[in-house]
């Protein structure tokens, strides 16, 4: 498919509201303040789309949700934290079409009855900041947000929150601890943000690319946009593609196209034409997959059938240099690094898994530690506030599965047993250690 969202961010200032008008922008909210708010959320549901940040639930579902009645004011949040490794595809949407994210938040207030709406960016993103607030005054001087937009008499007010670089403020419950100026820690539900969100008050909490996509839906209909993919896995979908690949980037193509079709031909193939060894498909949460599942469609569905998720849509290749124990324990560093702390099992088990892969990796490590990692992650799994726990036991399950023969060749020889290649570049090529 042409691209849609990508297909002019690199344009010469594409990111200004003459170039995004000049491209049709806000037509889309033009359309949706002549409609009521009810019906903007059908034609939504009728899309289907889906939440773009990992979880995949039906948007319309999602704003459907947020209370008619309620007395209390009503929020939108735009979680565009973007920690998770591999992802960076939303910053891009940022930085180069600002006035698309803008339109969608103005979309989806009208939608649900909101006058606010808070874009919470990840704390490394001051750069993207000054981009969006520039859009932002952009937008309210000519008439796009701010008050009695388009002659409407809807008033809508978007603000940018810098949060302070935390993996956990992604969760978007922590991102409502986070907004409301306390630790990002996630809370207890329910009751859930729908009913009581920000302040208490009704809130729907989107991913950027997810709203992105709204103001496709209102400018060229639902019908549209449920065709661009398979069933109930629509519209345009962005894949961050990184690791050992000759053309890593952000590549923007239906849920039609395979794993194979993403890593050998949007990406180039295999950097130096190695072997392909495994594939993380939505981000380091999501569960590895071999060289023999990439004719999966890369999709909600079709990467679920094959045994992990497309979750954020980060896509990491591995080639047959790369330490599965290594890239566990890697992993492991950053997880137990990010836990809140809230809940014990987190805050506890990933450092013991951490000490446990440290040691093997060291050579130190014996048999009975294998199935230590496994018995330590099946006390997290499930048993944490918010899916974290199950996040970071994602790379030692799941390397255990797929590459147990390489723990147990780290116990009997003592030491790593990659290409000896790869060893004599000092540990600091493809997978080198930090």
């Amino acid at each position: 498919m042409d691209p849609v969202l990508t297909s002019h961010i690199r344009e010469p200032n594409g990111h200004t509201l003459e170039a995004y008008l000049r491209r049709g922008g806000y037509s889309g909210l033009r359309k949706a303040l002549s409609l009521p708010p009810g019906e903007v959320i059908e034609m939504v549901k009728a899309s289907g789309l889906r939440g773009r940040g990992g979880a995949g639930f039906p948007t319309g579902m999602k704003w459907q949700f947020v209370p008619k009645d309620s007395p209390k004011p009503k929020y939108l949040c735009c979680n565009a934290d973007e920690s998770e490794p591999g992802t960076f595809k939303d910053h891009v949407l940022m930085e180069r079409n600002p006035h698309l994210l803008l339109e969608g938040c103005a979309i989806g207030c009208h939608a649900i009855g909101a006058k606010v709406a808070y874009i919470y960016i990840r704390g490394e993103f001051y750069h993207v900041q000054r981009v969006l607030e520039a859009a932002i005054e952009e937008a309210r001087a000519a008439g796009f947000l701010g008050r009695d937009i388009l002659g409407s008499g809807f008033d809508c007010e978007i603000y940018v929150h810098r949060g302070a670089g935390a993996y956990e403020a992604g969760e978007e419950s922590a991102l409502l601890e986070s907004l409301e100026g306390k630790r990002a820690q996630p809370r207890i539900r329910p009751p859930f943000p729908a009913v009581v969100g920000l302040y208490g008050c009704p809130t729907a909490i989107n991913n950027v690319e997810t709203l992105c996509n709204v103001p496709l839906i209102l400018t060229h209909g639902p019908e549209w946009f449920a065709s661009l993919g398979p069933e109930k896995n629509g519209g345009p979908k962005l894949y961050c593609i990184s690791g050992h690949v000759e053309k890593p980037g952000v590549y923007e193509a239906s849920m039609h196209v395979t794993l194979r079709e993403l890593i050998y031909g949007y990406a180039g193939g295999i950097r130096g034409g190695r072997a392909l060894k495994a594939v993380i498909t939505g981000g380091s949460s999501t569960p590895v997959i071999l060289p023999g599942q990439i004719d999966a469609q890369a999709s909600f569905d079709g990467l679920l059938k094959a045994g992990s998720m497309l979750g954020s849509a980060a896509i990491i290749v591995m080639d047959d240099t790369t330490c599965m124990v290594w890239l566990a324990e890697n992993l492991l560093h950053f997880y137990r690094h990010e836990s809140c702390g809230k809940c014990t099992p987190c805050r506890e088990g990933t450092d013991w898994l951490l000490k446990i892969l440290h040691r093997i990796e060291a050579g130190d490590g014996s048999m009975r530690d294998i199935d230590l990692l496994l018995s330590v992650s099946r006390n997290i799994g499930g048993k944490t506030l918010c899916p974290f726990g199950d996040a970071a036991i994602a790379p030692v399950v799941s390397t255990i599965q797929h590459f147990r023969h390489e723990y147990e060749a780290h116990v009997r020889e003592g030491r790593c047993t990659c290409p000896a290649e790869w060893r004599e570049m000092g540990n600091r090529g493809p997978g080198a250690r930090a």
